[in-house]
């Protein structure tokens, strides 16, 4: 068989997809109907999760589970644009990582909101302004994002879903010499997590290295001077325009970062994996054995704590905090609520969402 009758099967099958695709439009078009009907929710996590799993489950091709995932997540963003277009916001400016992870979930075709802050994001969802709002929570290598967990205690959001999003440098330049390069430009975090390659191709060159507030930034400027580089993601280097040169910079190929989808009202159903989270006020924190009794209820019913962090309460001039906790299970589960009810107002529930992390 010759290139030229390959690309002929190939387009035929493009024609099917796309005739499939259309016939699967339809059908989401008349869920849309039917939930804006009965007022329910458009974004179900745990729905799409286990479409994913089934098709995973079924695949005997060439295609990876992650491959699957990157297709299917793109036509459910466009599917739910169809049954009810939502606004979501996230930390910008454009180009940056929240922008990549708010766009893995919902698809470049939905309305975003691009703000400044973190707070200004919990503001716009608790407002109404927008329907969901995407927040780093923490990055394994940097650790937590304080702002996002004293927010979550202070407002009245829920945890709709979270994202995990492997966060990978690029170099972009117009130059396409490095002898040519000057200036250098990148947020201060991303200087200290691509400094080996830094010092492997520039430690003899008179590069000055420039901090600004966000990759995004750093990729505009590297557009408007052809001896600078920047140190940004890809969103940002296509957003701008800048070729990258090199790919994958950072100094570990595992930094990862979680990112919350939060909204105002929002519950998920029950999934086969799920994650809750909670905010514990546990009363005088500075006695011994009350962290413990704490965590003792979930060992002896067995469920699995997956993250334990402390914040300082700023009441007063003792040493005393509250805690954000994860664990594994569904706040409606049978253990789960047993532990609700011994602390009731001590505990507020965050929410019950679909495990990645």
């Amino acid at each position: 068989m010759d290139l030229q009758e390959l690309r002929k099967r190939i387009d035929a099958l493009d024609n099917e997809l796309l005739a499939l695709l259309n016939e699967r439009m339809g059908h989401v078009k008349t869920v849309g109907e039917l939930k804006r009907s009965q007022k329910t929710v458009i974004y179900r996590p745990e729905r799409e999760k286990q479409i994913l799993d089934r098709l995973s489950k079924i695949n005997d091709g060439l295609l990876s589970r992650s491959a699957i995932e990157a297709i299917f997540l793109e036509i459910f963003a466009v599917s739910r644009n169809l049954e009810l277009p939502e606004r979501i916001a996230y930390l910008g400016p454009e180009g940056s990582f929240t922008h990549q992870a708010a766009e893995s979930r919902f698809g470049g075709m939905s309305e975003y909101l691009v703000l400044p802050t973190i707070h200004s994001i919990f503001d716009a969802v608790e407002t109404g302004r927008a329907r969901f709002g995407v927040v780093p929570l923490e990055n394994n290598q940097e650790g937590m994002v304080g702002e996002t967990v004293d927010l979550l205690r202070e407002k009245e959001i829920h945890i709709a879903a979270e994202v995990l999003l492997s966060i990978h440098f690029g170099f972009a330049s117009q130059s396409d010499s490095l002898t040519n390069i000057r200036r250098i430009y990148s947020k201060d975090i991303a200087f200290r997590q691509c400094s080996t390659f830094l010092r492997e191709y520039f430690e003899d060159n008179r590069v000055e290295l420039i901090p600004v507030e966000s990759t995004s930034k750093a990729a505009k400027l590297a557009f408007a001077e052809p001896e600078s580089a920047a140190i940004c993601s890809h969103i940002a280097a296509r957003l701008y325009g800048v070729p990258v040169l090199f790919d994958n910079i950072g100094n570990s190929d595992q930094n990862r970062t979680r990112f919350l989808i939060i909204s105002k009202d929002f519950q998920n159903q029950k999934s086969q994996a799920d994650k809750t989270t909670i905010i514990a006020n546990l009363p005088n924190t500075n006695k011994p054995g009350v962290l413990f009794d704490f965590l003792k209820d979930f060992y002896d019913r067995g469920i699995n704590l997956t993250k334990i962090e402390s914040r300082p309460l700023r009441q007063g001039s003792s040493f005393r905090y509250w805690f954000f906790v994860e664990f594994e299970g569904h706040y409606e589960d049978e253990k789960v609520r047993e532990i609700l009810k011994k602390y009731g107002s001590l505990m507020k529930v965050l929410g019950s969402y679909v495990r990645i992390s």
